[in-house]
């Protein structure tokens, strides 16, 4: 059996083995061993494929295990409350000027004025929320892109 398969073989046995154990070092030690299959498939002696996966297991434990672990226990981003409201569409209910307005967000209702407070946008207008400061969201109107 040529080298490149046995190397092969580990590499795959290493990676369902860091399916079992979630540990990243498993994982890593196959990719390892897949550096290790293409040095040996380029026909050079098992000393050579053995000090290229070592090399290569230490490389990647040491620098890229760290930065994997760092981006898996990082919390994800989820906005909530009114923050999450900021960035979605909105339809005007009644004409929204500096001193009054009303939109329609996801089905509710909330008070509005223009982010440009030079603006009014009339009713049936599709505007973007821009900010939301108390109860009353900050709304710009959307770009018609055949405008242009």
């Amino acid at each position: 059996m040529d080298a490149w398969v046995v190397w092969l073989i580990i590499a795959l046995l290493l990676g369902v083995a860091e399916l079992v154990t979630l540990t990243l070092y498993l994982g890593l030690a196959a990719v390892a061993a897949l550096v290790a299959m293409l040095v040996a498939s380029t026909g050079v002696s098992s000393g050579f494929q053995f000090i290229a996966f070592t090399v290569s297991a230490i490389l990647l434990i040491v620098f890229v295990r760290p930065l994997a672990q760092h981006a898996l226990r990082r919390a994800p981003v989820l906005r909530s409350g009114v923050s999450a409201l900021v960035g979605r569409e909105a339809l005007v209910v009644s004409e929204v000027t500096r001193h009054s307005g009303r939109v329609r967000i996801g089905g509710e209702e909330w008070t509005a004025r223009p982010y440009d407070s030079s603006l009014v946008i009339p009713p049936g207008t599709t505007v973007d929320v821009f900010a939301i400061e108390g109860a009353t969201a900050l709304v710009h109107p959307q770009e018609d892109p055949w405008s242009r």
